[in-house]
């Protein structure tokens, strides 16, 4: 950039300062510059533009309507700089520490296998994931970026849509060789059905017969905070669990357990979000790994 381009910048920074500071000695102090050399640059605007932007007596300072204008202007131009050099600076290398939260087994099984093409590809970046099924506060800075299911709360953080997953009841051949197989919805009355304990948990399962949507209370002897807990009960022949199909992918595969009354299933899905404080100054190591999140789980 040069001088010129230099000085503008400068006397943008010198008039937001006014501004925000509310004087002139305050906007000097701010900025390493005397009174003097503060009045002098706000005197070489307003000749170069032609108009008065403040009005200064002994008791305040104020600005015009063209000085609120200029304002206004000054900031976004000066915002979009800090922006461009950000964006500079972190292309090469984006660093530090990046606190995650995921919920125990999609992050257990979906999101800790990434982690080592991650670091790969940004080794300065330390990350630091915390498995749990507790809501943590993003906004109030317990993580940088959280991993949510299901529909969000409104609220100022921006949301990024990772993908979702569907529910499948399923049980092991050794429980239903014990206990039957379960043809019809009410079947499930008469069997050991295993649940969730927190307080989001559906009470209800649902189902879907001839086109029409309903839900059966079902009880169990075992309740538990994660789907791979349940799922592993129920391929150890405890019982039978309702669980996100992320979790028994393998367990289907291998036979260990088999879905049951797929006929009424009403094909609903949880959607899947990465949650973070978005905005011009969200640090690079969360717009990569969200960016990659997205791309790996795709």
């Amino acid at each position: 950039m040069g001088s010129e381009g230099t000085d503008r910048a400068r006397e943008l920074e010198v008039f937001s300062a006014i501004a925000r500071t509310g004087s002139f000695s305050a906007a000097g102090r701010a900025l390493g510059l005397t009174p003097s050399a503060v009045s002098r640059t706000i005197d070489r605007i307003e000749a170069r533009l032609g108009v008065r932007l403040l009005i200064r007596t002994t008791r305040a300072l104020t600005l015009t309507a063209e000085g609120l204008s200029y304002l206004g202007a000054a900031r976004r131009i000066l915002a979009d700089l800090d922006e461009a050099e950000r964006v500079i600076a972190d292309q090469g290398a984006p660093r530090g520490r990046l606190r995650v939260s995921a919920a125990f087994s999609h992050g257990r099984l979906c999101i800790v296998p990434l982690l080592g093409d991650f670091v790969r590809r940004y080794p300065h970046i330390l990350i630091d994931i915390s498995l749990t099924d507790a809501v943590v506060d993003v906004a109030a800075g317990q993580a940088d970026v959280a991993i949510r299911f299901g529909p969000l709360a409104d609220s100022a953080l921006t949301a990024r849509r990772l993908g979702e997953t569907g529910r499948s009841i399923v049980a092991s051949p050794s429980y239903l060789l014990r206990h039957g197989t379960p043809e019809v919805p009410e079947d499930l009355l008469h069997h050991n059905c295993l649940n969730f304990n927190f307080r989001r948990a559906e009470p209800l399962w649902p189902f879907r017969r001839d086109g029409r949507d309903y839900a059966l209370a079902v009880t169990g002897t075992i309740e538990a905070n994660n789907g791979e807990t349940l799922g592993q009960l129920a391929a150890a022949g405890v019982g039978i669990a309702r669980v996100g199909n992320f979790g028994v992918v393998d367990d289907l595969a291998a036979g260990r357990l088999v879905p049951l009354l797929e006929a009424f299933n009403p094909g609903d899905v949880e959607p899947i979000h990465a949650v973070f404080v978005g905005g011009a100054n969200m640090p690079a190591r969360v717009r990569v790994f969200v960016d990659f999140l997205a791309e790996a789980l795709r």
